[in-house]
């Protein structure tokens, strides 16, 4: 008999995954935070923000599952069982809203949409001063399947974009810079700045105020990675200053973002609750199969997280 599949998480989809996994396993033992029952059955977790310590608890655990492409909420638990492998979902539904995300904001900021939404209100025929795309600047922060896909749809409508990775990358269309001289020369030549990163060590606060201010005067600023990329306070001045136009945020240091942040009613700032991209069980389950199937079977698993780099 199969191991049992856990689900941690605190999210209302829990059935739909069991469907997804059933229709690709078969009948699985498919338990969820309020009903784990023997701990020692469980070889599977599939994780989102898992109590600290819980899945050190599973003492058969084969397999950690993050039910993100991002794996930080995992490895905040410095209570991981090591050894047991940890993957991230691949998935091509998530990666299409992603993108969708950063382009709705960008084209609003591009096309002025705030400031022609306040002419309405005062009653102003007032038309602005366009800026052609060729001349609009767009420059994202992260390489990997969202940052490309992001990068291919900018590049299709017309905007001179780049990218920036921690190592050497190259993508038809899209100019590519790496390191930190590179990440530097990115900011330069940002008018839009897309922040796709991951949250690891070297990433944690890299948007200071010195890399806000390296930004060209009037830069707007999309945040859809994860708030802890962002020291709070310099973006804040930033925007007070009038450096930087204005700014989508998605993801925060500290979530829900507390009643009291002054975010929530900056005139600058647009405040969304982290749902520029939602984990589908129909279009990510199939990598999830795989992987079970694999472990069961003594195959390699795919998409592997390394827990020191966080890749």
């Amino acid at each position: 008999m199969a191991g049992a599949i856990a689900y941690i998480s605190r999210d209302t989809d829990g059935q739909l995954w069991k469907k997804a996994l059933e229709a690709g396993l078969g009948p699985v033992d498919f338990r969820t935070l309020d009903s784990l029952g023997d701990k020692a059955a469980i070889e599977v977790a599939l994780a989102w923000k898992p109590p600290p310590g819980l899945i050190a608890s599973f003492p058969n655990l084969k397999l950690i599952v993050s039910l993100g492409m991002g794996v930080d909420h995992l490895l905040a638990d410095d209570q991981l069982p090591e050894g047991v492998p940890i993957t991230r979902i691949m998935d091509d539904g998530l990666v299409g809203q992603m993108s969708e995300y950063a382009i709705y904001w960008a084209l609003r900021h591009h096309r002025d949409i705030d400031k022609y939404a306040a002419s309405q209100r005062a009653k102003q025929w007032k038309p602005e001063v366009f800026v052609d795309t060729l001349h609009r600047r767009v420059g994202i922060l992260g390489l990997g399947s969202i940052g490309q896909d992001t990068a291919r749809k900018f590049a299709a409508l017309g905007f001179p974009t780049a990218g920036w990775s921690r190592t050497a990358r190259t993508m038809p269309g899209v100019e590519t810079f790496h390191g930190q001289d590179g990440f530097a020369r990115l900011l330069a030549r940002s008018d839009i700045l897309i922040d796709v990163l991951p949250l690891t060590r070297d990433t944690r606060g890299l948007l200071d105020a010195k890399a806000f201010a390296a930004l060209p005067r009037g830069a707007y600023f999309i945040n859809m990675a994860r708030g802890g990329h962002v020291v709070d306070e310099a973006l804040l001045a930033a925007l007070d200053s009038g450096h930087l136009s204005g700014a989508a945020l998605d993801v925060f240091n500290t979530e829900p973002l507390p009643p009291e942040h002054r975010y929530w009613t900056h005139p600058a700032v647009h405040v969304t609750p982290h749902i520029a991209g939602a984990t589908n069980p129909r279009t990510a389950s199939p990598g999830v199969i795989e992987n079970i199937r694999n472990l069961r079977a003594g195959r390699a698993l795919i998409h592997t997280v390394d827990p020191k780099s966080g890749y």
